[in-house]
């Protein structure tokens, strides 16, 4: 094989090209560990939230709605994630958590509405303190209170 500055310098591409996309890749990878651990929190509080949201109402609310008042506060948080908010009711309705009733809609088809009930509530207030303190907890160790 013969060496020369015509080689060199496709090596030199090569090897910039190289470390280039070596970079992008490290890029993608935390862009897609942030995306991931982002998911992980999300579905560890989706069901808290819901909770919440249902407990500070006056009345029952639809899907929608509660998508909207998490959006409202959530920056984002949820954001193109409605749908994934569905299952999540329905699970909580299931153990008794939640109860619905399908209202007619003027404007499409039908409504279920949400409400919290009594043991949703009492839930609730465990899920808070449960909350409440692994939140202390995470705080306290990114504060640096573990030696």
């Amino acid at each position: 094989m013969t060496s020369g500055p015509c080689t060199s310098v496709k090596f030199a591409l090569w090897f910039t090209q190289r470390q280039a996309a070596v970079r992008v890749s490290k890029v993608d990878d935390s862009a897609s560990q942030l995306k991931k651990f982002q998911k992980e929190l999300s579905s560890g509080t989706v069901s808290l939230v819901l909770l919440a949201v249902l407990g500070q109402s006056r009345q029952p609310l639809y899907g929608y709605q509660i998508a909207k008042r998490l959006e409202e506060v959530g920056e984002g948080v949820l954001a193109g994630k409605q749908s994934a908010l569905y299952p999540v009711l329905r699970n909580l309705e299931a153990a008794g958590l939640l109860a619905s009733e399908v209202e007619p809609s003027v404007s499409g088809p039908p409504r279920r509405y949400y409400r919290i009930t009594k043991p949703g509530r009492e839930a609730l207030r465990e899920w808070v303190a449960a909350w409440n303190a692994t939140r202390d907890f995470v705080d306290n160790v990114l504060q640096g209170g573990v030696s």
